[in-house]
Order: C-alpha cells, then structure tokens, then sequence
C-alpha cells in the first residue's frame, strides 16, 4: 500500500482537503465502471488508482460554485 502525504495531495489542488474530495470523486466513478472497462493495474485499490492518478496530473478538474436558491 502507498502512503501519500498531504504535500503531494495538495500539489495538484489547491489544498489537501480538494485534493481528497476530488479522488474520492474519481474512485466513485471508476466503480461505476464495468469490470471490462475500468482501466488497467486492477491488483491495485480503487482509492490508490485513484491518488496516484491525481497526484501525477492525470485527473482534470474544475470547481462549480453553490448553486443559489431563487426565492
């Protein structure tokens, strides 16, 4: 299992926290995925495939603001 530390989170996002969140995200849609399609190293965990993935630039993403309640 890889240890990733807070500094490598956040050296792609703009704090560990997003960082986080965002992998939590990609995990979340890769299990989605049928097993034939999910993308290759699957000795690997969902959570770690998807750290490495983020951590080496590989997930691109964009923040969406909240959106307003029109009363």
């Amino acid at each position: 299992m890889r240890v990733f530390t807070p500094k490598e989170v956040a050296a792609t996002t703009q704090s560990k926290y997003l960082g986080v969140l965002v992998a939590s995200k990609y995990t979340r849609e890769l299990n989605a995925l049928p097993r034939d399609l999910k993308p290759l190293a699957s000795e690997k965990k969902l959570t770690t495939r998807s750290l490495e993935a983020l951590t080496s630039g590989q997930i691109e993403f964009r923040l969406v603001g909240k959106r307003r309640r029109v009363e």
